[in-house]
């Protein structure tokens, strides 16, 4: 059997397990389209994607387009004679550029599809309170996350996994799932279906994450700030903001709380400093902050955080 000369893109650290597992198992991937480099930082120091860090450490030819649509990149993409196109984390892809390969375009993405669309499912899966999740290859379609499905893996959320975990769990997950899915369409043996038929319940979306979808409002039930804040952890992190005393607010990142549920009269977003704990109080109980971020500061662990500053019960969280 010939192998299929594929093409791979794909952007953060989640792709990078994927690439390299498919070359593992003899995939020829005869280049890899990423992001082009971004300045950053406060020397404004160019910086590579994952993906590309990692062509570059074995050689393998790479495209950074700005404009997917450009003459130019579309005569370079065409010139390798992809026979498969594999996308995993990357970004919209024109029709152009899905329909060039005779074998198709798939993509990997960390839901059970339909549920989960978008570009945020690991973390949407966890804030919402999810208890199974998994990973999902397809064909691409004109609509993002709407192609046929070719293969599904399912995978537990842990009551105390946070995003990053299930990240790295969903990444090895998908990577087997990619090279399964990729042997069977190399052997002719592929088989897909439409995803409305796989349409049970109401569907649920995995938007962008932006800042205002970070903040915690302590008003809600402890059980949606606790999955909200390990539903953003370790990136980009639940936020609150601190009032002191002296009515002085500063932004604080929540990485890690443990959850108690029981009556209280205190009202929500009060400070409670006791025995080396900080907890802050919700709806329906309170939450021990075990590691935090204040702004400008390194994240820490609570007790050391409480030896460092001067934080009291007179503070609130807002």
């Amino acid at each position: 059997m010939k192998k299929p000369r594929i093409i791979f893109m794909g952007t953060p650290d989640f792709a990078v397990t994927i690439v390299d597992t498919l070359r593992m198992h003899g995939a020829d991937i005869v280049a890899i389209i990423t992001a082009p480099d971004k300045q950053s930082g406060r020397g404004r120091k160019l910086n590579q994607s994952a993906v590309k860090k990692y062509a570059d450490q074995n050689h393998i030819p790479t495209l950074q387009p700005t404009n997917l649509k450009s003459e130019d990149f579309l005569k370079e993409l065409q010139g390798y004679n992809a026979d498969l196109q594999i996308v995993v984390a990357f970004r919209m892809l024109p029709e152009v550029v899905w329909q060039m390969p005779p074998m198709g375009t798939i993509n990997l993405h960390a839901s059970l599809l339909p549920q989960y669309r978008g570009a945020a499912p690991i973390n949407w899966a966890i804030i919402n309170g999810e208890k199974q999740t998994g990973v999902t290859t397809f064909f691409l379609q004109h609509k993002i996350d709407t192609g046929d499905i070719i293969m599904q893996q399912s995978a537990e959320i842990g009551e105390e996994m946070t995003a990053g975990e299930l990240h790295d769990e969903l990444a090895s997950l998908g990577a087997k799932l990619v090279v399964e899915t990729y042997e069977c369409i190399a052997s002719g043996t592929v088989n897909s279906a439409p995803q409305n038929s796989l349409v049970t319940t109401a569907l649920k979306e995995a938007p962008k994450i932006y800042k205002e979808n970070c903040r915690i409002s302590w008003g809600k039930d402890g059980i949606e700030i606790y999955n909200l804040i390990r539903g953003l952890c370790p990136r980009p992190g639940a936020w609150t903001e601190f009032l002191d005393d002296n009515n002085r607010s500063r932004t604080v990142k929540i990485f890690v709380s443990t959850l108690f549920q029981q009556d209280h009269t205190a009202e929500p977003g009060s400070l409670r400093i006791q025995d080396g704990t900080l907890s802050i109080y919700c709806r329906d109980g309170y939450l021990v902050i075990n590691e935090l971020q204040m702004e400008g500061k390194r994240r820490m662990n609570a007790d050391d955080f409480l030896r460092g500053s001067n934080l009291n019960n007179k503070w609130k969280a807002l």
